[in-house]
């Protein structure tokens, strides 16, 4: 899998060109742990896990429930029984009135530093139970095409530890993140919420196992000089230098969940290529994924893609820049491992 050329990296910025190639997905004949450690762990290259990987894994069954037309909702009932009182980090995003006012004083001046009148972004901490209900109302809302107006809560990055002990027991480690390099863990963090949900573009500080539970999202990524030509080209364009920062992406800074940096990271990243169907490769084959070219036969900038259903998983290596978009309806659910 060879990355795209550094030098062309921060033209993705600025143009709608670039291509986002399906990423590969490895055969369920070639996931054994010596192959993901040789031919992806430790190269550090991304890839999808064989897919369906963890359809049978614990918290899919707990957590959620399956209809028979293919919705998924939460188990209230087994999350209201073992987890109601447990406070949960929560981000909250608000739509702000036409004339510019919020509900309160602390509402107006902390939109008025988001430099985006129509949006607000809060965190908080919550009991479980207030999501929860939240998440009722919001299915409904949803299924009457009136969302579009309310304020929306994710589940974001709640960390494994804060669960209680019943709750944790539904996430055991999977051998890739046990058996693949040292075992070392550094966290293992819980995401939940109704689509859209978005994590902007930015790299993890270890490898990452991404787990989806439930729902879809959608995973772009780029190699990481790709992504920071691309991150530097967004901050220098919205007039806020990198060297107050050294270029780097902050997980989920709140000046990257609102106003002109989010608009314009979604833009470099989402603004256009991707969607094609990923091909299954077998771990003796290649992965490498051809160029795509332009007319005359120049390469054009090139990510990778995936779309991740209930029980697919892939790895993003360290330093590889993503962003994520919950997409689709109903739950959307994800648990993942930063380890070495």
């Amino acid at each position: 899998m060879k990355p795209p050329s550094s030098s062309s990296a921060a033209r993705i910025a600025q143009s709608a060109a670039a291509h986002f190639a399906p990423l590969p997905t490895l055969s369920p004949n070639n996931a054994a742990i010596d192959t993901f450690r040789t031919q992806y762990f430790q190269p550090q290259r991304p890839v999808v896990l064989p897919r369906g990987h963890f359809s049978i894994y614990p918290a899919i069954d707990r957590w959620f429930t399956q209809h028979k037309d293919g919705s998924t909702e939460l188990n209230y009932a087994y999350l209201d029984k073992y987890a109601a009182d447990c406070h949960v980090p929560l981000e909250l995003t608000s739509p702000v009135p036409p004339n510019g006012s919020s509900s309160s004083s602390e509402d107006t001046l902390e939109n008025s530093q988001t430099e985006d009148p129509t949006e607000s972004f809060k965190r908080f901490l919550a009991p479980l139970a207030l999501f929860l209900q939240w998440t009722r109302t919001v299915t409904t809302t949803t299924n009457n095409n009136n969302n579009s107006t309310q304020p929306r809560l994710y589940l974001a990055q709640c960390q494994l530890l804060d669960l209680p002990s019943t709750l944790r027991a539904d996430f055991p480690t999977p051998s890739f993140v046990t058996d693949t390099g040292k075992g070392d863990i550094y966290d293992t963090n819980i995401w939940l919420g109704i689509p859209p949900t978005y994590t902007p573009l930015h790299r993890d500080p270890n490898p990452n196992l991404f787990v989806q539970l439930a729902g879809r999202k959608t995973v772009r990524l780029l190699a990481p000089d790709e992504g920071l030509g691309v991150f530097r080209a967004v901050r220098e364009r919205i007039g806020d230098g990198v060297s107050s920062r050294k270029g780097d992406a902050v997980f989920r800074g709140e000046e990257m969940m609102r106003g002109v940096e989010r608009e314009e990271l979604e833009s470099a990243v989402w603004g256009g290529g991707g969607g094609e169907e990923e091909e299954q490769h077998p771990a003796s084959s290649s992965t490498t994924t051809p160029e795509p070219k332009e007319k005359g036969g120049t390469p054009r900038i090139q990510g990778y893609e995936a779309t991740l259903n209930a029980g697919d998983a892939m790895f993003i290596p360290l330093g590889w820049w993503h962003s994520i978009k919950g997409v689709g309806e109903g739950v959307t659910a994800s648990v993942n491992w930063w380890f070495r």
